[in-house]
């Protein structure tokens, strides 16, 4: 059995609320109280060298801190981190190592702005951090990710309150069918919303070989790229796809399903996974 208490790092809990209030005025012209989503930069120091800054929510930073640099490959496990700390003060996280990383510099060169919101960074070129991936091949019933879409409709609280977040989540199913989500996060950016998760993941020694991920946010090559490092093998969004991402979720055997919405949803690759077992009525005409 795995030590989790040893493998974890030290950290800081220094969650911020998701949103603020604040007045506006409305298509009358009277003022009336509303409610927006809060936004911060965070730079992440490691080694004390800086990194990257990311705007983010500020619910998750020291998750976010440690997704990040596993999904970026800028540390070789979680073992090598020591310490995460948050100074809201200065907006920033320092993260020290238990052992310098001798190529940081060459991983650093090799850097790719990727499309997610507020744009997300790809340290590599994108089909080397998946050229020996390839996540488990597994099948989930048609009635199951309806069961999936239904518990999670409730949990975009953020999004309902204020927008201007995108929502993802991990989850797993009992064995009668009943979906299970194992972790849920909100941020303004759904990359980091996943670094989020992965980080969750990756501290509580979750394996993702039986589970799905769901993003509200469209998939790219990006969220391909980080569901099958977590080794993720269903991959779900009410959004959109973009070409390379289906070239890479193709590449590593990712089930990507699309415009899941209701009862409705478009399965892009690996359909011959997918079990047909509850096909809604077919609207006439």
């Amino acid at each position: 059995m795995v030590d989790l208490a040893s493998r974890r790092p030290v950290m800081s809990n220094a969650g911020l609320m998701p949103t603020l209030a604040v007045s506006a005025v409305d298509e009358h012209g009277e003022s009336r109280e509303s409610v927006i989503a809060g936004e911060r930069p965070l730079t992440l120091y490691l080694d004390k060298r800086e990194i990257v800054t990311l705007m983010t929510l500020g619910t998750h930073p020291e998750l976010l801190t440690l997704g990040y640099l596993l999904n970026q490959r800028l540390v070789p496990s979680i073992e090598a981190v020591a310490r995460i700390e948050v100074d809201w003060d200065v907006d920033a996280v320092a993260v020290t190592t238990s052992a310098t990383i001798d190529d940081l510099d060459e991983r650093l060169a090799r850097r790719t702005v990727t499309t997610g919101c507020g744009q997300g960074t790809a340290f590599g070129r994108l089909t080397d951090l998946l050229e020996r991936t390839r996540v488990p091949a597994t099948t989930i019933a048609q009635s199951r990710l309806y069961a999936l879409l239904d518990a999670l409709q409730d949990r975009n609280e953020v999004y309902r309150r204020a927008g201007a977040v995108h929502g993802c989540a991990v989850c797993d199913f009992d064995l009668d069918g009943t979906p299970r989500v194992e972790c849920f996060v909100e941020d303004v950016g759904r990359h980091n919303a996943a670094d989020a998760i992965a980080g969750h993941m990756w501290l509580n020694g979750i394996a993702g070989r039986d589970k799905a991920f769901y993003t509200t946010g469209r998939l790219t090559s990006e969220m391909v790229v980080k569901v099958a490092q977590m080794g993720i093998p269903v991959l779900v969004s009410r959004s959109g796809i973009t070409q390379m991402g289906l070239e890479l979720a193709r590449l590593v055997g990712v089930v990507m399903i699309a415009r899941a919405k209701g009862r409705h949803f478009l399965v892009y690759n690996g359909a011959e996974r997918v079990h047909f077992d509850a096909p809604p009525a077919r609207q006439p005409g």
